[in-house]
C-alpha cells in the first residue's frame, strides 16, 4: 500500500487549539480522512520512550479530547477526557522517559464506522501503526489506547497483524471493547506469553442496565460489559484470576498483573462511560502495573490533574 509511505512528511509542524507552551504539537490530515496530532514532550532529545496512540471515541474531536477548562456554556466534551491534562501528569511521575502521545481521529469521528466505508480499512490501520512507530527512536515502546469506538482502531490493528510486535508492551481498552470476540484470543494470549513485558487491561462498566431518558441503550450482549466478562471467560482457561475490590469496583487479575480487568457495577442504572477516562482512567491506564500506581491518583477516585 502507497498511501502512508509518505507519513513523515504530513508531521511538519501545524498549530493546534489551546497548545500548551510546554508541548511540541504537530497536527495533520493525510489519507482517507485520518487525522494524527503529536503531542511530544518539548525535551524528548531523540531519546526512545513511550508512544501512545490514542484512539478518538465516537463523536469527540481532537481537542476535545485533548481537553481544557470550559466556562459556563461552553460544550462540556472538552472538560470530560482532558487526556491533555493527565498526559502531563504521566510526564510528571515518569520524568526520565519521553512520553508521546498520538492523537487519531477520522472525518467520521467513529473509528466503526470508518472501518465500514474504506476497504482494507485494516491493513491501512496496520500501515499508519507502523508508519507512526518507525518515526520515532529505535527501541521506543508502543502502547495502544482508546476509548469507545476508539477500541475498533486497535482491533483493526490485531486483526491485520498475524502476531504482536515485541515493541507493542501496552494495550489498554478504556470502555472500548466493544469489538471483541474469540478471533482475537490467540493473539493476545500468545502475546503476552512470550513478551514478559506485555500489559492489557479492561476497563468496563455495567453498561447492560444503564438507562438514558428511561431505557435500555444497550443489547445484552453489545455493550463493553458483557464483552469484557467474555473476555475474562475467555483468559480464566489459560491464566489463574485474582480477584479484588468492592462492591463498586472490582479487579480482576493474572500474570502478576499484567492482565487486568476493571469493572464497575452500576447499581443507580447510570451512564458512566466518559467517567472512567475523566477520573484518572488515562492516567491509570499507563501507570498500572508500574512502580507509579496509584502513587499520587486514585483510579476512580477524584481528578489528580
Amino acid at each position: 500500500m502507497k498511501i502512508f509511505k509518505s507519513l513523515l512528511v504530513f508531521l511538519a509542524p501545524a498549530t493546534v487549539q489551546a497548545k500548551p507552551a510546554t508541548l511540541d504539537t504537530t497536527s495533520r490530515w493525510i489519507a482517507d480522512s485520518v487525522r494524527i496530532t503529536i503531542d511530544r514532550p518539548q525535551k524528548h532529545g531523540g531519546k526512545a520512550g513511550i508512544v501512545i496512540l490514542y484512539a478518538l471515541p465516537n463523536g469527540n474531536t481532537t481537542e476535545q479530547s485533548f481537553g481544557k477548562s470550559i466556562a459556563a456554556g461552553e460544550d462540556a466534551r472538552f472538560n470530560i477526557q482532558n487526556i491533555g491534562a493527565q498526559t502531563e501528569f504521566i510526564r510528571k511521575e515518569l520524568r526520565n522517559v519521553p512520553v508521546t502521545v498520538i492523537y487519531l481521529e477520522n472525518n467520521l469521528r467513529s473509528w466503526p464506522a470508518w472501518k465500514r466505508k474504506h476497504p482494507g480499512a485494516t491493513g491501512k490501520i496496520r500501515h499508519l501503526v507502523d508508519s507512526l512507530y518507525q518515526s520515532f527512536p529505535m527501541g521506543s515502546r508502543l502502547y495502544l489506547n482508546g476509548h469507545s469506538g476508539g477500541g475498533s482502531f486497535i482491533f483493526g490493528y490485531l486483526a491485520s497483524v498475524s502476531g504482536i510486535p515485541s515493541y507493542v508492551h501496552r494495550i489498554s481498552f478504556l470502555d472500548s471493547n466493544y469489538g471483541y470476540d474469540s478471533t482475537y484470543f490467540p493473539k493476545l494470549t500468545q502475546w503476552l506469553k512470550v513478551n514478559s513485558q506485555a500489559s492489557l487491561n479492561i476497563f468496563a462498566y455495567n453498561d447492560s442496565v444503564a438507562l438514558y431518558q428511561g431505557k435500555r441503550f444497550v443489547s445484552d450482549t453489545g455493550g463493553t460489559w458483557y464483552r469484557s466478562h467474555l473476555m475474562l471467560k475467555h483468559f480464566s482457561r489459560l491464566f489463574e484470576f485474582k480477584k479484588n475490590g468492592n462492591d463498586t469496583l472490582q479487579l480482576f487479575s493474572a500474570m502478576d498483573g499484567r492482565i487486568r480487568f476493571y469493572l464497575l457495577d452500576n447499581f443507580d442504572q447510570g451512564i458512566y462511560h466518559t467517567k472512567q477516562v475523566e477520573f484518572n482512567g488515562f492516567i491509570h491506564s499507563i501507570l498500572c502495573g508500574t512502580v507509579y500506581e496509584e502513587k499520587k491518583y486514585r483510579y476512580y477516585g477524584p481528578r489528580a490533574y
